[in-house]
C-alpha cells in the first residue's frame, strides 16, 4: 500500500466528503444510534437502512420514526426502494422534507421477497423502468444530490454486465450524481468473489463521474486496496463495518502508514454501554433489547473469545443482562486470557 497515496474528497453533486470511506446502507444495522457511533469513529457519510417508498408515503409512526435525531452527525443518506416512479418520487420529496442530505435508489437488494416483488436488484432486468423511476426521482428532488445502488448484473451468466451498462448510462444522462456499484450479480447474492475488474470498468468508462465501489470490504485492508488499485472514488463499507465501527478509523490508519488501531475490552465496553444509552434514547418505547442483542452478537466479533461472548448475548433477555454481560466478558482478565 502506498502511504503516499493522496485520497482526493469524494464528491457526490454538491457534496463534498473529505474522507472517500463511507458506511453503506445495512438492513438492521444502519439506524440512527449506529450511524452515530460510526461517524463519530471517521465515516463522514453514512446511509439510512433501505426504506420501502410506500412506508414514507403512507406517513403515520413510520415516518415520524424517520425524522433525524438531534445531534445526528452529518451528511446523512437516505435510501429507498420501490418499483414504480410515482410513490419513489413521492419518497423522495419527503425525505428532502425530513432533511436528509442526499437521495438514494436501491436497485440492488437481491433479497428473495423484494425480487418476487420487482423491488431492488429485480430492476435489472428492467432497465426502462429502472430510468423512469431515476427521472422521476431527479424531477421531484432537483436541489439534492441523488445516487444510484446496482448490482453489476441480475444473472450470474451475465459475465459482462449488459443489463448494467443501459441504467448507469441512462441513470448519468438523466442526473444522477453518482453510483454505487456493487460487484457481484443479483443471482450471487453475498457468495464468492466479487469481481472487483468490473468495477475497475466502470470507472474508466466514466472517468468524470463518481463512482463508489463495493463488495468485499471485510477489512481496512480491503477498503484501501480498493481505492488505490482499482481507481473507484469512494468505497462503501458494508459487512465490514457490522460490529467493528472502528473500521473507519483503521482504515485512516492505513492510509497514513500507520498500525491499524484494534481498540482493547476497556474501549469495546465503553462503545457498547454508549450504544446501549443512544438507543435507549432513539427508541422511545423502551423494547430494545432485541435489537441489542443483535449488535451484541455482532461485536462480539471483537472479542478475544467470540463464541463465548456471542452466546452470551444470544441468552440475553433484559437490562441487567445486558449489563451483566459487559461486567463479566469485558474486563481487563478477559483481554489477558
Amino acid at each position: 500500500m502506498d502511504v503516499n497515496f493522496v485520497y482526493p474528497p469524494l464528491r457526490i453533486g454538491s457534496l463534498e466528503i473529505g474522507f472517500p470511506f463511507i458506511l453503506a446502507a445495512l438492513a438492521g444495522y444502519s439506524d440512527p444510534p449506529y450511524r452515530r457511533i460510526c461517524a463519530e469513529l471517521g465515516a463522514e457519510y453514512t446511509l439510512t437502512e433501505v426504506i420501502l417508498d410506500k412506508f414514507l408515503v403512507r406517513g403515520g409512526r413510520f415516518r415520524r420514526r424517520l425524522v433525524r435525531p438531534e445531534g445526528e452527525i452529518r451528511p446523512v443518506g437516505g435510501q429507498i426502494m420501490g418499483n414504480d416512479p410515482e410513490p419513489m418520487a413521492r419518497a423522495a420529496a419527503i425525505l428532502r422534507e425530513l432533511r436528509y442530505d442526499v437521495i438514494d435508489l436501491n436497485f440492488a437488494c437481491p433479497v428473495r421477497k423484494v425480487l418476487a416483488r420487482g423491488r431492488g436488484g429485480a430492476l435489472l432486468k428492467q432497465p426502462g423502468l429502472a430510468l423512469e423511476i431515476v427521472r422521476a426521482v431527479r424531477q421531484a428532488v432537483p436541489d439534492r444530490p441523488l445516487t444510484l445502488k446496482i448490482r453489476k448484473s441480475f444473472a450470474e451468466s451475465d459475465t459482462a454486465g449488459a443489463a448494467f451498462w443501459p441504467i448507469a448510462e441512462g441513470a448519468f444522462a438523466a442526473g444522477i450524481d453518482a453510483i454505487c456499484v456493487h460487484a457481484r450479480s443479483v443471482e450471487h447474492k453475498y457468495s464468492g468473489k466479487a469481481d472487483w475488474e468490473f468495477l475497475a470498468r466502470v470507472k474508466r468508462a466514466f472517468p468524470n463521474r463518481t463512482v463508489i465501489g463495493s463488495g468485499d470490504v471485510h477489512h481496512a485492508a480491503d477498503a484501501v486496496r480498493m481505492i488505490e488499485a482499482i481507481g473507484v472514488d469512494g468505497v462503501a463499507v458494508a459487512r465490514g463495518a457490522i460490529g467493528n465501527p472502528w473500521i473507519f478509523g483503521q482504515i485512516r490508519d492505513l492510509a497514513e502508514g500507520r498500525t491499524p488501531h484494534r481498540p482493547d475490552l476497556a474501549e469495546q465496553r465503553a462503545l457498547l454501554a454508549r450504544h446501549y444509552e443512544l438507543a435507549r434514547a432513539h427508541y422511545a418505547d423502551g423494547h430494545i433489547m432485541g435489537l441489542m442483542r443483535h449488535f451484541g452478537i455482532a461485536y462480539a466479533r471483537q472479542h478475544p473469545h467470540p463464541k463465548e461472548i456471542r452466546m452470551a448475548f444470544v441468552n440475553m433477555k433484559t437490562d441487567d443482562d445486558w449489563r451483566a454481560v459487559l461486567e463479566a466478558h469485558y474486563t481487563e482478565d478477559q483481554n489477558k486470557s
